[in-house]
């Protein structure tokens, strides 16, 4: 069976979008309630999970070895740890970045009222002609940085005023390019991407007709990035799950921004060897250019679900991602490659 055609255009202009919400761990909401409005316009029945995520179902030709898919919908953040003496504030991190890569990046803070407070994530330090070499010498660390707000504040009490605690999430403007030749450079590609190729896959089989073989579960999460998100939300018969999460771009990786990866081990181990080579040999027959991977510093919301005890057999996808967890940059290529992989699976009948 031939591949359905994907809407490239929906797969860029839905991928902006969920880009530009902001969805830092713990304040992903939004993010999962735009997600489950692309479903409704689907038509595919979706439930929220206790801890705020979604999944949804697609009905199989079979059910005797139910699938899934996961993405995640949740970023990289902060959150807002004190408010210094000078108004400022400091911060402690949400994931695994470090500080260097959101230097001068500008922010938004939200205020438990529903007030945003936008502002720039700074060295305590950062004028050159004042602080000389210390600018350049300053380890960044969770003392040296601080968010100077866009509001006339000088101490604590005023910035108190304008609604800001301790606890407050800070989300990082992604700043969304897409280029004339294909690229897509943002923050936070890390796992939009992998959840756009999702909605685009579901979008291709919806508008062709098609039916996947097994009843299969998109699961979308919301604390992938401290490392438990989908660790629960699944049907109890699950038999296997592929995670679609970005695949990571750097020297001495075969990943690159143009092809969708297979990632066969990272730091949690090796994933399942009979699917990643299934994956591999559905890649193949539908002529979908792939590249196999191995991420020493990595791990996914499929080993989370392994590490809470499912029985299932678990394989990781995705696009390339070049500069992870910083200031990220994919091609429509890679991001086609990855829809084009989970329509592969979805309709793949030679099964479990």
């Amino acid at each position: 069976m031939s591949l359905p055609a994907i809407d490239n255009r929906y797969l860029t202009d839905i991928l902006v979008e969920l880009l530009n919400i902001p969805s830092p761990t713990g304040f992903a909401d939004a993010a999962i309630a735009r997600v489950a409005e692309e479903l409704d316009a689907l038509g595919i029945a979706h439930a929220r999970t206790r801890k705020g995520a979604l999944a949804a179902t697609l009905p199989g030709r079979a059910q005797d070895a139910p699938r899934a898919l996961t993405g995640h919908v949740d970023t990289l953040g902060a959150m807002v740890k004190e408010i210094k003496a000078n108004g400022r504030l400091k911060l402690t991190k949400i994931g695994g970045f470090a500080w260097n890569t959101v230097e001068g990046e500008g922010c938004r803070v939200f205020t438990r009222s529903g007030r945003v407070v936008s502002g720039s994530l700074l060295l305590n330090q950062a004028s050159a002609h004042v602080y000389g070499q210390a600018v350049n010498k300053t380890l960044r660390d969770d003392a040296a940085m601080e968010v100077r707000l866009d509001e006339r504040t000088s101490s604590s009490v005023m910035t108190r005023a304008l609604g800001i605690e301790v606890g407050d999430f800070v989300a990082f403007d992604p700043r969304v390019t897409v280029t004339d030749s294909g690229f897509i450079r943002s923050r936070h590609l890390d796992d939009k991407a992998g959840v756009a190729a999702m909605l685009a896959a579901a979008k291709a089989m919806n508008d062709a007709g098609l039916t996947p073989a097994q009843r299969t579960t998109l699961h979308f999460s919301n604390y992938e990035e401290v490392g438990h998100g989908a660790a629960s939300g699944f049907p109890p018969d699950l038999a296997e799950l592929v995670a679609v999460d970005m695949a990571a771009v750097g020297a001495g990786q075969t990943s690159d921004e143009f092809h969708v990866t297979i990632c066969v081990k990272d730091s949690g181990g090796p994933y399942h060897h009979g699917l990643s080579n299934r994956l591999r040999i559905l890649a193949d027959r539908h002529e979908i250019p792939y590249k196999v991977d191995i991420y020493p510093y990595y791990g996914s919301d499929g080993e989370a679900f392994w590490r809470a005890g499912g029985d299932v057999k678990v394989a990781l996808i995705g696009p390339g991602v070049d500069a992870s967890h910083s200031y990220e940059r994919t091609h429509m290529d890679a991001l086609i490659g990855a829809t084009r992989l989970i329509l592969a699976y979805l309709l793949d009948e030679t099964g479990y």
